[in-house]
């Protein structure tokens, strides 16, 4: 076998609070250092020929990852204006290509469309293979149609680094114009007019912080600064309401809301503030004209109710009034507001759902009893995830909804609102005869150290689990199971279908979702409860997760494998050093590790804006001793309690020299540190060298690389 690469260690110390930190390869951030580069190119080909004799079986993988996809296929079209839009892919292409036909009349059916057949009149939108070109990598983050339909604005990111380079295009057969604009980030948002645009740009620390106007024809000279956000814990994002009456301009923290607005169809016009921020209060908004004419805001937030409530009032003035209270434990995500009907996004018994309910006639839409006439969007399997879909117009009859679950394939329905019914448009294509019923899906409760219930969902072949007596799922055996994980941000990690994770499934690997505190699976007391001081209450949950689920008989340590990706590598860092002996192996995908030193350096992108989910260990010396007893670089060691030398669970981290989320150089010290503590430990660094936080843009790429991973933990699970 090869050796691993080595780099000189450099002296270095980091002291706050009276603590002194020594880190020998804080050197290795420098990506400019050709030193550095050149250590990244090592890793690989270190990666590459230790892997070589998992090529047949990666290949095996790749083959049947491609073998269950429908490469040449389209999505369902969505109704927009006059237009129908939909993408398709085609075998052989790495990337969609946009496109849209003409609408006739009002139907709402979306037109039946052969991937394999161009219409008449189609158009291409985008090509993105053709933008592509030979890169290694390429990502859109900017599609843009003008509301007249005669242009659209394309961002186009190179490098991974989430900064586009935005061009206008001619869509009508009007003559081209020269606009051409860099360094733009996510947000943007045409105007009523078609004749100007709002986007947004970033500064040092690739935080999103301006706002600019843009005119069509005009040089971006004579672009307006319409906003500047000069709180570095801020981010300024943009969008258009569905009612095309006003440009929202939202401003947020991790718990603190402000928004703006203006008249979107006077994009010269001045913004007006809605609410002034309040530390702690969260809130966003809807603005609608209900069938009366009468223009309303809705406002979903956490003021006086932790899982939120929905409020309302006329834009003309007045109260707010309560239309849906606060229920402790089912959280308000978000409402979505239509001509006749609200869509409400919702969590209820630790699953996405959506609530429908339709407007009253008369002076008052809502009434005092919104929830009772109500109903919710059922799902398939249980746990399943129920989710809104691509619904861009104000007055329309249907509503778009997705549909999953761990053994059920994507679908896309339309529910009618007068009657309830679910028209189901398409349902995710699996070739080489998929049946569900060859699989079974449930859910685990494990008991946390602290007596909290941490649910746990798991698919599995149907012939490893049998379904108790309680409708609870029990293993037959002992298996080789794959145990995921996130706990942060109040993201939620929702059941729903691979058939990537087929390749898994069917030889014989039970897949498992812990849905640890730090997420928002539960309410947003699961999140508080998992972050700033009680931050280390998400990784003792994943500990007592996988142990439960080897007392059960589910797995056993040499079988089980955990991954997670980003701040779930955080969390994959965290528990090797908690519990090493319970893990067999560990991916994990661009790892947030090294969290310490990040947190301290607040010129790094993003770390000023997440102090109020980690703390700030630079202020306070409670925040860095929290970060110090978990951050996963500072807590390698060589030897356990006892004294006994430690060895980790086999680990493959990947990271991307671009990534402007996760610094590359976390995982690469992470990698080298492990291997420094006892020669016996195996670690894998895999770096994207021309891409970011997201890896591989392609989708042949990414399967070929999902394809490696599963390769390495199959073997190493013994499930091949």
């Amino acid at each position: 076998m090869p050796s691993p690469p080595t780099v000189p260690q450099h002296p270095f110390s980091i002291t706050r609070h009276g603590d002194v930190r020594d880190d020998p390869y804080y050197w290795l951030m420098d990506r400019e250092d050709k030193a550095v580069l050149a250590h990244l190119r090592a890793e690989n080909e270190f990666l590459s020929q230790s892997f070589a004799e998992l090529k047949p079986l990666e290949d095996e993988l790749f083959e049947e990852i491609k073998s269950r996809i429908e490469e040449t296929d389209i999505s369902v079209p969505v109704r927009k204006g006059a237009w129908w839009y939909f993408e398709r892919t085609r075998e052989g292409l790495n990337y969609p290509l946009s496109c849209r036909v003409v609408a006739i009349g009002d139907d709402l059916t979306p037109p039946e469309i052969d991937p394999l057949t161009t219409l008449a009149g189609e158009q291409v939108i985008l090509d993105e293979n053709a933008e592509a070109g030979d890169s290694d990598y390429f990502s859109v983050g900017v599609l843009a149609l003008s509301p007249d339909d005669d242009w659209v604005c394309v961002g186009t990111d190179f490098d991974g680094d989430e900064l586009h380079h935005v061009t206008v295009r001619p869509l009508a057969g009007q003559p081209s114009v020269d606009d051409e604009l860099d360094d733009v980030h996510y947000g943007f948002a045409w105007a009523m007019d078609s004749r100007h645009f709002f986007y947004t740009r970033v500064d040092d620390a690739k935080r999103p912080f301006q706002l600019w106007r843009h005119e069509l024809g005009t040089d971006t000279s004579t672009d307006v600064l319409i906003f500047q956000e000069d709180d570095a814990q801020f981010n300024l994002a943009v969008g258009r309401s569905r009612d095309d009456a006003v440009i929202y301009v939202h401003l947020g923290s991790s718990m603190t809301t402000e928004v703006h607005f203006l008249d979107a169809h006077d994009p010269t016009g001045a913004l007006t503030l809605l609410e002034a921020r309040r530390h702690g209060v969260e809130y966003g908004v809807e603005h609608f004209v209900d069938e009366n004419g009468v223009a309303w805001w809705l406002k979903v937030t956490n003021e006086g109710a932790r899982d939120f409530r929905l409020l309302a009032r006329e834009v003309d003035g007045g109260e707010w009034r309560e239309v849906i209270p606060e229920r402790p434990g089912s959280r308000l995500d978000g409402v979505d507001a239509f001509k006749s009907f609200l869509a409400i996004s919702e969590r209820h018994d630790g699953g996405a759902a959506v609530r429908l309910v339709s407007m009253l006639s008369g002076a008052d839409p809502f009434g005092d009893d919104l929830l009772e006439r109500s109903r919710m969007v059922e799902g398939p399997a249980s746990p399943s995830t129920v989710s809104l879909s691509a619904n861009p117009n104000f007055d329309t009859a249907q509503l778009r909804v997705s549909v999953t679950s761990l053994v059920t394939p994507r679908l896309v329905g339309d529910i009618v609102i007068a009657t309830g019914e679910m028209i189901v448009r398409k349902q995710q294509i699996v070739l080489g005869g998929y049946d569900a019923d060859q699989y079974a899906t449930g859910r685990l409760w494990v008991t946390a150290s602290d007596g909290v219930r941490i649910p746990v969902s798991v698919v599995a072949r149907a012939d490893l689990v049998e379904v108790g007596a309680d409708g609870d799922l029990r293993a037959l055996v002992p298996s080789p199971v794959v145990l995921y994980g996130y706990g942060s941000y109040e993201i939620s990690i929702d059941p729903a279908f691979s058939s990537l994770r087929l390749s898994l499934l069917e030889r014989g690997v039970i897949f498992a979702i812990a849905h640890v505190r730090g997420g928002g699976e539960m309410g947003r007391s699961w999140y508080e409860t998992g972050k700033l001081a009680q931050k280390p209450t998400t990784f003792s949950d994943f500990v007592a997760v996988a142990r439960e689920l080897i007392a059960r008989g589910w797995t056993t340590s040499e079988q089980l494998a955990i991954r997670g990706g980003s701040a779930g590598g955080l969390l994959m860092g965290a528990v090797m050093n908690l519990a090493p002996e319970l893990f067999r192996c560990v991916v994990a995908d661009v790892p947030f590790v090294d969290a310490l030193t990040t947190m301290l350096d607040a010129s790094l992108p993003l770390t000023v804006g997440e102090w109020e989910e980690w703390g700030n260990p630079d202020a306070s010396a409670m925040a860095y001793r929290t970060m110090k007893s978990y951050s996963p670089y500072d807590n390698v060691v060589a030897t356990n309690a006892d004294g006994t030398p430690r060895t980790y669970p086999h680990l493959f981290a990947s990271g991307g020299l671009n990534d402007p989320r996760v610094g590359f150089w976390e995982p690469t010290k992470w990698v080298l540190k492990i291997r420094d503590a006892n020669a016996e430990n195996v670690a894998y660094l895999k770096t994207e060298m021309g891409a970011g936080h997201g890896g591989p843009s392609g989708r042949y790429d990414a399967w070929r690389d999902e394809a490696q991973v599963l390769a390495w933990t199959l073997k190493e699970i013994g499930a091949l």
